[in-house]
């Protein structure tokens, strides 16, 4: 089987171990960044969505210029354009792109942070405009012919589109509660998960297909989401995991998009609800950067040397994980290291389980 590596690029150097330097949006950085994970063998690059940062599809544009291969994963959020412009926006990048786009559904986790653009929805309300965003994507990247629509939160007539997308765009999906359960089982192509312990990143995994099936549809691909922290050495690994965590710690007050220390999303709570049993996990899972940090994002790590993390992936992709997607602290750096030393321990394994037909 095959396995996808995603990266994340920013537009500025910053992590949760220093301050943001530079200005808010460097173009020199943005190629550095975007380029280090093409040549280190990434298949796709997240660019996030936050209410205050810059807008995620035109820094996906500014790196597809400067890269030749590597795929775009777009967050986007439903909600603060109608779903006929989304479409139109996101085939014109595919288009320009060579088809290297694909779109990360983020419903919105904190109603603080919706607010910020203007929405005033509750978390199901939120969801079910999701699934009918959508809907609507799907049926406009795909229809020859001009459609109307009238449902609950969109309503328009005629609508027709001369762009198409180059390629059938994926649909991510992250979420870690029923609703989030049910709709991306009903609409996503691949369900994100953050990284949590084996036992109940399986659960989870079983919660999703379940939707998936209760929807008529296939297994759905699966993503989990480290910080992986490497080193030489395991014991040189949790000597910089140490350094890290104070790091995290004395960068603080964190304050996050996702409600600070009493983060509304059950992402987050299902993080720190983790890291209160304990710190350790499974081969290599670490639970302390979670509980520093607040859980704000994909805030697990995977410690120890090449081999103990990749053996650590392994261990998620046994489960029935397709998608692995890793960041470090020390941004271009980790990238670097995770393409020279990572990525391909996981492939090579991946490829010798195939031509053996072994399996754990």
């Amino acid at each position: 089987m095959t396995v996808e590596f995603v990266g994340m690029i920013a537009t500025r150097d910053q992590s949760e171990t220093r301050p943001p330097a530079g200005p808010v949006v460097d173009p020199a950085y943005v190629r550095r960044f975007a380029r280090a994970h093409e040549d280190a063998g990434f298949d796709r690059m997240l660019i996030a969505y936050g209410s205050s940062s810059p807008d995620a599809t035109q820094v996906a544009a500014y790196a597809a210029a400067h890269t030749e291969r590597i795929g775009l994963l777009i967050a986007h959020r439903p909600g603060f354009v109608a779903p006929t412009l989304a479409s139109r926006t996101f085939a014109t990048l595919d288009q320009f792109s060579g088809g290297r786009v694909a779109v990360h559904t983020i419903t919105g986790g904190s109603d603080a942070e919706q607010r910020r653009d203007g929405d005033y929805l509750t978390k199901d309300d939120r969801y079910a405009r999701t699934e009918e965003y959508l809907t609507i994507l799907r049926r406009a990247w795909s229809s020859a012919e001009p459609f109307s629509h009238e449902g609950r939160f969109y309503r328009f007539e005629n609508f027709a589109a001369e762009v198409q997308p180059a390629h059938r765009i994926p649909l991510y999906f992250g979420g870690s509660s029923a609703a989030a359960y049910r709709v991306g089982g009903r609409t996503a192509d691949t369900f994100a998960l953050w990284g949590e312990p084996l036992a109940e990143t399986a659960e989870q995994i079983a919660s999703v297909q379940a939707a998936a099936a209760a929807a008529g549809r296939g297994p759905l691909g699966i993503s989990v989401s480290f910080r992986p922290i490497l080193a030489a050495t395991d014991e040189l690994a949790w000597e910089r995991a140490s350094r890290i965590l104070a790091g995290i710690k004395a960068n603080g007050p964190f304050a996050g998009v996702l409600g600070g220390r009493s983060p509304e999303n059950v992402g987050s709570q299902r993080l720190l609800a983790a890291a209160a049993k304990q710190d350790r996990h499974d081969r290599a899972l670490w639970t302390a950067t979670a509980a520093a940090s607040g859980a704000q994002g994909n805030s697990t790590a995977l410690v120890g040397d090449p081999e103990t993390v990749a053996r650590a992936l392994l261990d998620y992709v046994d489960l029935g994980v397709t998608t692995i997607l890793i960041r470090g602290y020390d941004p271009v750096d980790d990238a670097v290291d995770y393409g020279r030393h990572l990525i391909p321990l996981v492939r090579q394994e991946l490829r010798h389980r195939e031509l053996t037909g072994a399996a754990r």
